[in-house]
């Protein structure tokens, strides 16, 4: 899977793309609820962005047939945007780092845009509106982590799901930090949720979904078990949930992982940036059959890879 574009790039391409354009009011899709949309993200062979594409050099499939695009738009479209942050145990020590990355993440939102800041360990919590002040936006992160909690990884971005509610037609962005595997449910009380329940309703309700996964750097360290069994158990335990990397492929967002000495900001303004260069192509649901379809999104030029979601629901009727 392709990770984002380099960092350093990125961050040039932000700062470009925060100048002229964020002077500007950015367009709202009135294509129709019916119609399909595709926000599609095109790389170079060296991963970086390529934003200068027309319509005709792009094809929508859907289930392998070529469909008329209906509507083409390459300006950046505003986003509703769930920051979701893992305070399980195991980030402890990444807490200041978690902050600053928000904060530089907060700062590039562009006019239209709005989100949330939501965390999951013992509870799953949001902040209550959506909101671009930057402010409101850091005085939500969560302000300790207990060393015990756990990580609901997919009780949370579920919960996020819930957190767009049903108003309007801007598009549904979730950006999931996190550094360790799903723990699943920690009462009888709580319902059980997937990484296929979780697809399946980014799918549905139309929401991309971007993961950062993160190596642990806990404020305490443990020591390993004895034996190989316990050697290979200490190498895997500060992994992120390979899970996260599929649920952002399966919707058309992207995933990287931070290693030791790697910036968490750079990765914040990664995704800030890509979010602002996308594509948005349009087309005509062939089959109103309430069935889910696959997509296909091709671009002519050669050496050049596009990334958008896998497939959509049909309306029905």
């Amino acid at each position: 899977m392709p990770r984002f574009a380099a960092f350093g790039t990125l961050i040039l391409c932000v700062l470009s793309v925060l100048g002229p354009n964020a002077q500007q009011q950015p367009p709202t899709f009135r294509a129709g609820s019916e119609a399909v949309r595709v926000f599609v993200t095109v790389i170079d062979h060296d991963g970086r962005l390529v934003t200068t594409l027309t319509q005709d050099k792009f094809e929508v499939r859907d289930d392998g047939k070529p469909q008329p695009i209906t509507q083409f738009d390459n300006r950046p479209q505003p986003i509703r945007l769930v920051v979701m942050l893992d305070v399980s145990g195991s980030m402890a020590g990444n807490l200041p780092l978690l902050r600053g990355a928000s904060g530089q993440l907060f700062s590039r939102l562009m006019e239209g845009d709005v989100a949330r800041v939501g965390s999951f360990g013992h509870d799953v919590t949001i902040s209550p509106e959506f909101t671009r002040d930057p402010n409101a936006l850091m005085s939500a992160l969560p302000p300790d982590i207990a060393p015990d909690a756990p990580t609901p990884l997919w009780r949370g971005i579920d919960q996020a799901i819930d957190a767009f509610g049903k108003e309007g037609e801007t598009r549904k962005v979730i950006l999931v930090l996190s550094d360790g595997k799903d723990s699943g449910p920690t009462s009888f009380r709580q319902r059980v949720v997937s990484q296929g329940d979780v697809i399946d309703r980014a799918r549905k309700e139309d929401v991309m979904i971007y993961g950062v996964g993160m190596r642990s750097r806990s404020a305490r360290s443990q020591m390993p078990g004895m034996g190989p069994g316990g050697l290979q158990a200490a190498l895997l335990a500060d992994l992120p949930d390979p899970g996260l990397a599929r649920v952002a492929e399966e919707t058309g967002g992207g995933y990287t992982e931070i290693r030791y000495g790697q910036d968490l900001g750079a990765a914040f303004a990664a995704v800030a940036d890509e979010l602002h260069t996308q594509y948005l192509l349009a087309f005509a649901p062939p089959k109103r059959d309430g069935k889910v379809h696959d997509i296909d999104v091709r671009v002519s030029e050669k050496g050049l890879k596009p990334r958008a979601r896998k497939n959509y629901v049909a309306p029905k009727g």
